[in-house]
C-alpha cells in the first residue's frame, strides 16, 4: 500500500509487517475537543445509568425517530428501496460522477440497538461525494427483536442487490461504523462464505471487532473514553447474551469475536479509530489479525477523537478530513480492483506454430 498523500498532520510509524500501516493523526482542533467534553458531561453518564438495565424497555428508537427531521443531505437524491427483511436507501451526491458504476454497502452504527437510516443518512451522503459513487445505506433489523445474525443477513442481501444491479464486486466497498464496522467484517467473511466475489474493499470506523471484555478493559493505563464508561461494555455484552440467548435457533450463528475469526481473503482494509476510545484495543487487534492474515490494512489513530466522530460533519474539521480518507481509499481499492479483474480476464495470445 502506498503511502498517504497530502496529509499534514500525518505520521506513518512502520511496523514489521509490509502490509499494515498505521497512520498517527496528530491534529486536535477545538471544535473537537468541545465535543468531546459536551460527551463526556451528557451522554457518558446516561450510558452509565443505562448499563444497569441493558435489557430493562428503553426508547431505542427515539434517537432514529428524532433525526427523521434533520434536514435532507443537499444536493443529493435519496430513493427509498426494499430489501428482503428491512428498509434501505440509494443515496447518490450530485458530485458522484460514479454513481452508475462504483457503489459502498454502508452499514450503520448504533451498537445492533439504536440509530439507523436518518440518523447516518448525512454520513452516507457526505461518502457518495467524497468516494464518487452510490451508497446503499441499509436499514438492518436490531436488538432486542433480533439477533446479529439478522443484521448479517440483511447487510449480505444489500451486497447481492448491489451485484443485481448491474455493479460489479470490484467495484464495491463494504464499509461501516462501530456496530456497523463489525457488520463489515461478518458481512464480507459471510460473502467469501457464500461463494460471492469479494468487494474491492473495506472500510471500518471506530469498529467493534472484539466480544472478549477483558481484552478491551484490561488496560488501567488507557485514557478513559470519552463517550463509553466502562460498565457500558460490560452492559452491552450482558444484552447481547440476552437477546442470542432468547432469539437464536440451530440455524443461526451466535455473534463472535471476529478478531478470532480466519480473515484471509478480505480485501485490503482502511481502519479509523480515536486514540483514547474504548474500541481502539479492536482496532489494533484487528489490523494486527489482518496483516498476519496477508490483507492489505491502513490503521489511522486519530488523536484524541470521540467515537465515530465522522458522523460529526460540519463540527469538527477531523470528520471532514476523515471522510475524505474514507473516499480516497474506495476510490483507490476499486480502481485496483479493476485492474486486477482486467489482467485475470484478459484472454490468452495463442501461439503462432512455426512451419
Amino acid at each position: 500500500m502506498t503511502p498517504t498523500e497530502g496529509l499534514r498532520t500525518a505520521e506513518i510509524i512502520p511496523l514489521e509487517r509490509d502490509n499494515l500501516r498505521v497512520v498517527a493523526k496528530s491534529r486536535r482542533s477545538a471544535r473537537s475537543l468541545i465535543l468531546s467534553s459536551a460527551l463526556r458531561m451528557t451522554v457518558k453518564p446516561a450510558l452509565s445509568v443505562w448499563a444497569h438495565a441493558p435489557g430493562a424497555p428503553w426508547p431505542t428508537g427515539l434517537l432514529e425517530g428524532a433525526a427523521a427531521f434533520l434536514p435532507a443531505p443537499r444536493r443529493t437524491t435519496i430513493d427509498e428501496i426494499r430489501l428482503p427483511q428491512c428498509d434501505a436507501e440509494v443515496i447518490r451526491a450530485e458530485s458522484a460522477e460514479h454513481a452508475d458504476t462504483h457503489a459502498i454497502l454502508y452499514l450503520h452504527g448504533g451498537a445492533f440497538l439504536i440509530g439507523g437510516l436518518n440518523t447516518h443518512r448525512g454520513l452516507a451522503a457526505r461518502l457518495s461525494a467524497t468516494g464518487g459513487c452510490t451508497v446503499l445505506n441499509v436499514g438492518y433489523r436490531m436488538m432486542p427483536k433480533h439477533p446479529v445474525s439478522h443484521a448479517i443477513e440483511d447487510g449480505l442481501n444489500g451486497y447481492r442487490w448491489l451485484l443485481e444491479q448491474g455493479y460489479p464486486p470490484e467495484r464495491i466497498v463494504v464499509a461501516g461504523d462501530s456496530a456497523g464496522g463489525y457488520l463489515a467484517f461478518a458481512v464480507t467473511l459471510a460473502i467469501l462464505q457464500e461463494g460471492l466475489a469479494a468487494p474491492a474493499g473495506l472500510v471500518a470506523m471506530s469498529p467493534l471487532t472484539d466480544l472478549d471484555p477483558e481484552r478491551k478493559l484490561d488496560h488501567p493505563d488507557r485514557p478513559s473514553c470519552a463517550l463509553f464508561p466502562r460498565s457500558a461494555w460490560r452492559g452491552f455484552l450482558r444484552l447481547v447474551d440476552m437477546v442470542e440467548n432468547e432469539l437464536l435457533s440451530e440455524l443461526l450463528q451466535p455473534a463472535s469475536s471476529l478478531v478470532d475469526a480466519d480473515l484471509r481473503g478480505l480485501p485490503r482494509t482502511l481502519i479509523q479509530v480515536g486514540s483514547d476510545e474504548l474500541v481502539l484495543p479492536d482496532a489494533e487487534l484487528m489490523a494486527i489479525r489482518l496483516a498476519r492474515s496477508d490483507v492489505d490494512v491502513e490503521l489511522q489513530v486519530w488523536e484524541k477523537q470521540v467515537h465515530v466522530f465522522q458522523l460529526a460533519i460540519g463540527i469538527v474539521p477531523e470528520s471532514r478530513e476523515a471522510t475524505r480518507e474514507v473516499g480516497r481509499f474506495a476510490r483507490d481499492a476499486t480502481a485496483a480492483a479493476a485492474r486486477s479483474a482486467r489482467s485475470t480476464r484478459r484472454p490468452r495470445r495463442a501461439r503462432t506454430r512455426q512451419a
